[in-house]
């Protein structure tokens, strides 16, 4: 898909559904790769406004900011990101925003991740829900075939996946997404990742792991 038909696509959507915090960041996305960095930033603002939990959308904003030479903004959103990842578990978001800002020479922040680990839980039908960063009922089942429907189930709770079914019925609907055709399955799926905060490096780390044990 051309990068002036994605951003059709995701422009087209945040004026139907202006609240949908997963367009924005979409949009932010489509305007960074097609090198209109000011349009980016107001939208991932935006989607930030709306999900202060979108850890995806500060690690954009602060690399966007950090290369137009926009240091201080750049060192305030990726902090606040940081700390936002490190509590939710995104792990992938944290590290790459607490690299760019180590390699601005800004302090990167001391956190300490989850407020409680999932042993600690004494329920085997409860997991600590990684995009809420608090326990709730596990799945019955993964979601779905496949190492990425593992890792959601492994990941997050019930509420959360529900919550997906409905924001993914929108983009489905919005976008006119049709399952027959491949590159709309992967829009679907790439927006599924982008809502949960999962990251393709994280996915292939996790699926190597289970693998070999």
């Amino acid at each position: 898909m051309e990068a002036t038909e994605r951003i059709a696509q995701w422009e087209n959507m945040t004026q139907a559904d202006p609240e949908n915090s997963m367009g924005w960041l979409s949009l932010g996305t489509a305007y960074k790769e097609a090198g209109r960095p000011d349009d980016a930033i107001e939208a991932l603002r935006r989607a930030i406004d709306l999900d202060q939990g979108l850890s995806r959308a500060y690690q954009l904003l602060g690399q966007i900011l950090a290369e137009l030479n926009r240091q201080d903004e750049a060192a305030s959103v990726l902090t606040t990101g940081y700390t936002t990842a490190a509590q939710r578990g995104d792990v992938m978001p944290q590290k790459a925003m607490g690299t760019l800002l180590e390699q601005m020479g800004q302090p990167v922040p001391q956190t300490e991740g989850k407020s409680q680990p999932l042993e600690e839980l004494g329920d085997v039908n409860m997991i600590v829900d990684r995009r809420t960063g608090r326990p709730g009922p596990r799945m019955a089942d993964p979601p779905m075939r496949g190492p990425l429907g593992r890792f959601i189930f492994d990941h997050f709770s019930q509420p959360t996946w529900t919550e997906w079914i409905s924001m993914g019925t929108k983009v489905i609907n919005e976008l006119r997404l049709d399952f027959s055709d491949i590159e709309h399955q992967k829009v679907y799926d790439q927006q599924m990742m982008e809502w949960l905060g999962i990251d393709e490096q994280e996915l292939e780390t996790y699926t190597k792991k289970t693998e070999q044990g």
